[in-house]
């Protein structure tokens, strides 16, 4: 056991408390990590409002970054000291783990969203009780982390760990989506409605591959500038004649639409600027979205539901490493950073929209 301190969440929706808490040892496939960086990502306040009462009091947050300080014994290809981001978990045998799609693990439930691990424990303990644990096999908003070797992806020692956080979830669920799913041609059109860590990053993604035009769409003006800045041929506030705005801007409709806000109404617009044969790649938690299915039929759109990027964390995390390298992928211009224990004014700039991507930081 060894003292951490926690963000906790005591019940449904309430805010994060830090808290001092206690942190087992490692078991043999596991990696006791000390953070020193942690993205805030609006699905971490989505799901602490929406989470079960029987899984709290609870420790949410899954873009963490840090260093290696212990090892299990059947851990093999990372040693304390080493520099490593951390991503969600996924069992690594199933079929979806073995054809290279990780996000789609059989497992992902109870390795990601459980409050523990998928046997049900939990690594933390509160006043001597089960504190929830496991967000996305990592609930790094603490001082350390037990985490499964296979949600650990070493990281060049120079990489600074506030971009080295969101890659672990934002930065490669934007970007793997574009390099992953949508696979665009250069000179293929690419919009990109949502202009926050995700669709910045899918945003990032497509102009490194040449796609031309790139649209972003954001009510936020400062978010449209950086949008524009970042490499967008274009940034429109959402409102009446989107979709034809642009169509006229794409020659005709996109070839694809990435839709981040879950919002429903934007996603049935999405649809309405694609070109026939288009593709829609919807990643935002959000409700219900119903569809005119013969509008669907007839410009014979394709629709992704994309999770992570659908990435295989090992792999394309060094590859979003060597884009930001050669400065294609330029992470930290999204970035804020504030101590750990501002987690609740970090959370309030998320949620007045002042910075786009709030990153903790530990001494």
């Amino acid at each position: 056991m060894r003292r951490v301190r926690a963000a906790v969440t005591e019940t449904p929706g309430a805010p994060f408390t830090v808290r001092d808490a206690d942190l087992e040892d490692p078991r043999p496939r596991e990696v006791l990590v000390r953070m020193t960086a942690a993205g805030v990502c609006h699905t971490d306040l989505a799901m602490r409002d929406a989470w079960p009462r029987r899984l709290t009091p609870m420790v949410f947050g899954h873009e963490g970054a840090g260093r290696v300080e212990a090892v299990g014994a059947e851990v093999t290809g990372l040693a304390p000291g080493d520099h490593v981001c951390l991503t969600f978990a996924s069992c690594g045998a199933c079929e979806q783990c073995a054809a290279g799609h990780p996000a789609y693990c059989h497992a992902a439930r109870a390795r990601n969203f459980s409050g523990g691990r998928d046997d049900g424990t939990t690594p933390l303990s509160l006043d001597g009780t089960p504190l929830r644990a496991g967000f996305f096999g990592q609930s790094s908003f603490a001082t350390h982390a037990v985490v499964h070797e296979r949600g650990v992806v070493r990281v060049p020692s120079g990489l600074p760990s506030a971009v080295a956080a969101p890659l672990g979830c934002s930065g490669q669920t934007g970007a793997g989506t574009v390099l992953n799913r949508l696979r665009p041609a250069p000179g293929s059109s690419l919009v990109v409605l949502g202009a926050g860590g995700v669709g910045l990053s899918a945003l990032m993604a497509a102009v490194a591959v040449g796609c031309d035009p790139v649209v972003a769409v954001d009510p936020v003006a400062a978010r449209r500038a950086l949008a524009t800045g970042l490499g967008a041929t274009a940034a429109l506030a959402p409102g009446d004649g989107l979709a034809a705005a642009l169509r006229d801007l794409t020659g005709g409709g996109a070839h694809h639409v990435v839709e981040t806000t879950g919002r429903p109404e934007m996603a049935r617009r999405a649809v309405g600027a694609l070109r026939p044969r288009g593709e829609l790649a919807l990643l935002g938690l959000g409700g219900e979205v119903t569809f005119d299915v013969t509008g669907l039929l007839a410009k014979g759109v394709r629709v992704h539901g994309v999770i992570e990027g659908d990435s295989d964390p090992g792999r394309f995390l060094p590859e979003l490493i060597g884009l930001h390298d050669r400065g294609l992928f330029p992470l930290d211009r999204l970035v804020t950073t504030f101590p750990f224990e501002d987690i609740g004014a970090a959370v309030a700039a998320m949620e007045d929209g002042r910075v786009i991507k709030p990153v903790l930081t530990f001494t």
